[in-house]
């Protein structure tokens, strides 16, 4: 029974943060990025706190991409997987 719940607090999490990476692209255009643009103090620290909750949705598309397209060793993917379900499992709890 506590691993339904922990997968259930983990696609919670991947969930939303899937929503807030695909709600930021659509507002900018562009995909959300792990680099944060110096532009003032307050929306740095909103941009650091926005890509804290739709981390391991950018995570994943990177490792995706990085599998795909830049041929990296699909070790690689399976290692960023796992870190973006357990931080994943973090934002849902």
């Amino acid at each position: 029974m506590e691993l339904v719940i922990y997968a259930y607090l983990t696609a919670v999490g991947f969930v939303l943060a899937g929503v807030l990476s695909s709600f930021v692209q659509l507002v900018s255009g562009q995909p959300m990025r792990f680099g944060v643009e110096p532009n003032s103090t307050l929306t740095s620290i909103l941009g650091v706190v926005l890509r804290v909750f739709a981390g391991p949705a950018i995570l994943m598309r990177n490792a995706w991409r990085g599998m795909l397209i830049e041929a990296r060793p699909k070790f690689w993917f399976g290692l960023s997987a796992a870190i973006a379900a357990f931080w994943s499992l973090l934002i849902g709890a």
